[in-house]
């Protein structure tokens, strides 16, 4: 088929005729409507971007004088960012004379990674930084895609 041919044909259904293969002998073409083509990449292109899974480290600030009720608050957020998928970083910090008592904030970060050791596996251990106690934790199993996620909600177990 010749060019002329092609690009008439394209006209009549009101689609374009696109390059596929320029280096071919001949080169290849195809009847498409472009402007779809390209807003269906796009679509994938996006849809791939919002898969990728960026690690996001979620903070949470603890003193060493907790009580046990707000200790068991602060467990529940970091239970549940862990749980997310997200890493996270505990902090202690130390005010005035505390820093004497450092046994005492490492006993707190060991007491906590103890409670979700079946969640996070820790990544550092305490470590301080100038007044502040820090440790990280991370995630024992990584969060599912949003594609592995709708796939499995779809498919019925047998």
């Amino acid at each position: 088929m010749t060019l002329a041919e092609a690009q008439r044909l394209a006209q009549e259904r009101g689609l374009d005729l696109v390059e596929v293969a320029p280096q071919a002998q001949p080169p290849v073409c195809r009847l498409m409507d472009y402007g779809r083509f390209k807003f269906e990449a796009l679509k994938r292109e996006k849809e791939a971007r919002r898969e990728h899974n960026a690690i996001r480290l979620k903070e949470m600030k603890l003193r060493p004088k907790i009580s046990d009720h707000d200790f068991q608050t602060k467990y529940g957020y970091v239970r549940h960012f862990l749980e997310d998928g997200d890493k996270v970083k505990l902090t202690i910090m130390f005010r005035g004379r505390e820093l004497v008592h450092q046994e005492i904030g490492r006993a707190l970060l060991q007491r906590l990674a103890e409670e979700v050791k079946d969640v996070a596996q820790v990544e550092r251990q305490p470590l301080l930084e100038g007044r502040n106690m820090i440790m990280i934790l991370n995630p024992v199993q990584k969060k599912p895609s949003r594609g592995e996620a709708n796939h499995n909600a779809q498919d019925p177990q047998p």
